[in-house]
């Protein structure tokens, strides 16, 4: 353990001056033994949203957090504040899940024909006795229909729009049958979307070796950590137009807010059930039909045939939605200078079974970012802003929580909020990466150039994936986590931060145990000490007000690049106009103006660039979708996972056919929407102070 804390307290006590906090120092000061510790107690039980193991685990995180602010003889931190915060979103939770291959052969391929059970939970492991857990539950996806089909099976791949649409090419009618979909390429729910879109009448999802099984390498426990044959992915699969509660769209899910009538609300219809690629090969190696294109075959050792004129599934699901209690857990660091503006950093706490990795490779690192700041306060060292750390309740549900935070009082928080940092299964290898809203990259380089390197080497920045050009590789903030409501929907800078490297996954399943984690991915705690270091860094120079947070040039590349991109994509599909091809130069056009901007940004009269990053949000919303008021940024309407880009503007030009003069109009307004904000940027920057 590093010295430093302890050097400070010396300070203090001498009456000395002590140092600001310094992304260098504190992103030094991460413990694996607290990171280990932390571990253990939130993976101690499951802790599905809504449940007692919930609450357990919301209370756990709160004693946590008062321990922080408390000395060793109890007197509290001053200007420590920690408080929970109770919601009421709908939940849904599972009764029953069955799945059966009937009518067909089924002793194994051989010729009797009956009924053959397919599992529908992971078989417990003598090698983690965590497996046999009595609070387990079986696989179940949120917010499934409740019903009973019965019916002959489709293979449809990965269940995209574009698999859908290759069935028709290739005359095969999926209405009125169960449709048998792997997991990836799209989220979930949108697989169930599709598949109920295009008639069927079931759905069955299920883990393919190739994307995550035994072709990647040796599976957990045999040697290796990637998903078995038993291995199940659960999951939400909610797919409405907007993120947070099902019944609160806009507000806050309070015990006695208006609700909308569930009636109304469009979640699944049709039953869905998750299974593991052992069950998956007893269904697809009885299949006879026609085969399915090469690139639709995954890694199981059959023919993954596209539909059988004989074997049929019997799929029942039930399932019932209430409304529950769960809980954010927050804590407030006072800032010593201007505490009224916030830098954010939160991780959810809720899973579908213990969640060692999914969410809690984050949370820990949240929570042991939170000590090391509180142990700074207590020797008299305090950031100039204030620091929020937060978990997160109900995210895998549809990103509950965190989005019920930001509509409790949107406007206000969008003045407050400098920049907001999301840790959502951080800590998952030692190879950092991650995605950043346009104006913060400059800053977020700078902090991983202060934070040591994988298992203390070299810096962060060194290690993080580069461009062609050299530059870190930041990606771009879509959907897929709690950083979705500050960013798409309240316009707040964000960062996404996450290590990968390990071989292996337990996504969602019973065998996310603290015994999978410390065999794949490292008992020292490397990779968690990678991550909060990282994360102090950001928040050290972040929640700094003598340093420029704000880079008015990253913005103006990144808008000259996305404008190009678009020019492209409605050129490609023959709906391009002057308009849109000259939108790229009124972006280049303040170049000049933003590198002068920057250049004054720190230091006495620096401008104030926040307003920078209010004139994308969009009171009215995309078009579709209001709850997605960032014009920079929302979450792929057909994806869920992937980001969409200048959305009204993207979105106008992948609905345009050429002829359509509707369409046509669209990205004509579309366009001059954005033309007004180059001219909106212009203005701010021109009214900056540009130097001598």
């Amino acid at each position: 353990m590093s010295l430093f804390p302890n050097t400070l307290v010396l300070l203090s006590a001498l009456n000395l001056t002590p140092p600001e906090v310094e992304p260098r120092s504190v992103a030094r000061m991460p413990d694996a033994g607290k990171l280990s510790a932390f571990h253990e107690l939130l993976a101690s039980e499951p802790h599905v949203a809504g449940t007692p193991g919930d609450t357990r685990t919301i209370e756990r995180i709160a004693a946590a957090f008062r321990a922080f602010g408390s000395d060793a003889d109890g007197r509290p931190l001053a200007g420590f504040e920690v408080e929970v915060q109770e919601f009421y979103p709908l939940l849904t939770r599972p009764v029953k899940g069955s799945l059966e291959i009937v009518g067909a052969p089924v002793a194994p391929l051989g010729s009797r024909r009956g009924v053959l059970s397919l599992g529908t939970k992971e078989p417990n492991l003598a090698i983690d006795p965590a497996t046999a857990h009595p609070d387990l539950d079986i696989a179940w996806n949120a917010w499934s229909g409740s019903g009973v089909a019965e019916a002959r099976v489709v293979y449809v791949n990965y269940g995209r729009r574009e698999d859908f649409a290759l069935l028709a090419e290739l005359g095969v009618d999926p209405r009125g049958k169960i449709a048998l979909a792997r997991y990836g390429g799209n989220f979930r729910g949108y697989k169930a979307k599709f598949a109920e879109a295009a008639g069927c009448v079931g759905l069955v999802i299920f883990t393919d070796p190739a994307d995550s099984g035994f072709t990647k390498g040796k599976t957990w426990p045999d040697g290796g950590g990637w998903a078995n044959a038993d291995c199940i992915q659960r999951g939400s699969l909610a797919t409405l137009p907007y993120i947070g509660d099902p019944l609160t769209p806009g507000r806050m899910a309070t015990k006695d807010a208006e609700r909308l009538d569930l009636a109304t609300v469009a979640l699944p219809r049709i039953p869905v059930q998750p299974i593991g690629y052992g069950a998956a090969q007893q269904i697809l190696a009885r299949m006879k039909g026609q085969a399915s294109p090469e690139e639709w075959r995954g890694g199981l050792p059959c023919g993954y045939p596209l539909e059988d004129s004989e074997l049929t599934l019997r799929l029942e699901v039930e399932q019932t939605r209430e409304i529950s209690r769960t809980a954010n857990v927050i804590a407030r660091l006072r800032g010593a200078k201007s505490p009224d503006e916030e830098v954010i950093v939160g991780a959810h706490h809720d899973a579908w079974c213990f969640g060692a990795a999914d969410p809690l490779a984050g949370t820990i690192c949240m929570m042991e970012s939170a000590r090391n700041f509180c142990e700074l306060a207590r020797a008299g060292i305090r950031a100039d802003r204030t620091i929020v750390f937060c978990a997160w309740g109900a995210e895998e549900y549809g990103i509950f929580g965190s989005t019920e935070y930001v509509e409790g009082d949107a406007a206000a928080l969008s003045q407050r909020a400098v920049a907001y940092i999301n840790l959502d299964m951080a800590a998952m290898g030692l190879s950092p990466g991650g995605a950043v809203s346009p104006t913060l990259r400059a800053a977020i380089t700078r902090a991983l150039a202060a934070a040591p390197g994988p298992r203390g080497q070299g810096t962060a920045l060194a290690a993080w994936s580069k461009s062609p050009a050299g530059a870190p590789a930041f990606g771009d903030l879509g959907g897929g986590s709690d950083h979705v409501g500050f960013w798409c929907h309240a316009g707040i800078p964000s960062v996404s931060l996450s290590t990968g490297g390990s071989e292996g996954t337990s996504y969602h399943s019973n065998y996310d145990t603290v015994a999978w984690y410390r065999a794949t991915v490292g008992d020292d705690y490397a990779a968690a000490c990678l991550v909060t270091g990282m994360t102090n860094a950001m928040l050290a120079g972040l929640a700094d007000t003598s340093t420029a947070h704000i880079s008015a040039t990253e913005l103006v590349d990144d808008c000259v690049k996305q404008a190009k991109a678009l020019a492209k994509l409605a050129a490609d599909r023959g709906v391009g106009t002057p308009a849109l091809d000259a939108l790229a130069a009124a972006f280049e056009s303040c170049r000049d103006a933003a590198g002068a901007a920057d250049a004054l940004a720190s230091g006495a009269g620096a401008p104030d660039l926040r307003s920078l990053r209010e004139i994308w949000c969009y009171a009215d919303g995309i078009p579709g979708r209001p709850w997605f008021r960032n014009l920079y940024a929302a979450t792929d309407r057909f994806t869920g996972y992937g980001t969409s880009l200048w959305p009204m503007l993207r979105e106008a030009i992948e609905d345009a056919t050429p002829g359509d003069r509707d369409a046509a109009r669209a990205v004509d307004s579309a366009t001059a929407t954005y033309r007004s904000l180059a001219e909106k940027l212009a203005a701010i920057l021109l009214r900056a102070p540009q130097g001598g």
